[in-house]
């Protein structure tokens, strides 16, 4: 079984992003505080966007309290208003002259096979987690000479499971958007995606009852499944100067699983037959 990483900034390169600034949007916990903390950890001035004040300040307070060598601010924003995407943009600017990184990573889900999710499940998933990611990059681009985004997807853009509609069918098009904008904005940014597989965050430890877990990791190559840290490091690869000829593709960071063939989540369809 492949160690856990302790924290976000264990394997974290001192000075990879000094002097340069990155959004992470959706970063108040989870994934996204992840990848802030590491971003940070390497040099950059880091942007905190999410919904909740309280908790966004928090994750800031914690990078500036010893994990930065950059500043860090917290600046609210929902991301299925396109004003507030607009107005991070132009904060992150005036507060630090320019932006050089967006990681695109705020996503909501609802649990809905694609015959039942209604109107607002589709509007509710499409405005957060992808038209969002457009509209997030469009105001950043604006103010990036050059640099990366990231955008993070899932492996349900490869793979999915029942009741999952229409979270699926936009991380499919996760990739097919990084596709376009890596043409479209190259050659002074690069675009590309991060599709995690499971990870340990709250909403997954809320999905997963009591001895799930266990089994869960029991069908991963590695043993285990991801937390934050593995898809931090990943993020801050492809937003890097190792990452300079990699642009317009997606790597899936889920410990193995996508590997495998597992079936189990499945229903019996014999049985609609009856």
């Amino acid at each position: 079984m492949t160690r856990r990483p302790d924290s976000p900034i264990e394997h974290a390169v001192p000075g990879r992003f000094e002097g340069q600034t990155a959004i992470v949007t959706g970063s108040t916990r989870g994934i996204g505080a992840g990848v802030a903390k590491r971003l940070a950890a390497e040099g950059a001035n880091v942007v905190i966007s999410g919904r909740t004040a309280d908790a966004g300040e928090a994750v800031a307070d914690e990078i500036t309290d010893g994990i930065g060598a950059g500043e860090a601010t917290f600046v609210r924003a929902d991301m299925r208003d396109p004003e507030d995407i607009a107005a991070l943009a132009e904060a992150t600017a005036d507060e630090f002259g320019g932006i050089d990184v967006l990681v695109n990573n705020a996503a909501v889900q609802t649990e809905t096979a694609a015959d039942e999710a209604t109107i607002e499940d589709w509007d509710f998933v499409l405005e957060t987690d992808f038209r969002a990611y457009w509209l997030a990059a469009r105001a950043t681009l604006e103010h990036m000479d050059r640099g990366a985004i990231v955008n993070v997807s899932s492996n349900h853009a490869y793979s999915t499971m029942p009741a999952h509609f229409p979270y699926n069918a936009v991380k499919a098009g996760i990739n097919g958007m990084t596709r376009a904008m890596a043409l479209d904005v190259g050659p002074s940014v690069r675009v590309n995606t991060v599709a995690p597989g499971w990870v340990e965050v709250e909403r997954t430890r809320e999905e997963l009852p009591e001895g799930r877990l266990a089994e869960v990791e029991s069908i991963h190559p590695t043993g285990r499944i991801g937390v934050p840290a593995d898809v931090a490091g990943a993020v801050s690869f492809l937003a890097s100067p190792d990452a300079a000829f990699v642009t317009g593709t997606s790597l899936l960071v889920d410990g193995g699983r996508g590997a495998v063939m597992q079936d189990d989540t499945l229903p019996d369809y014999r049985a609609r037959e009856d």
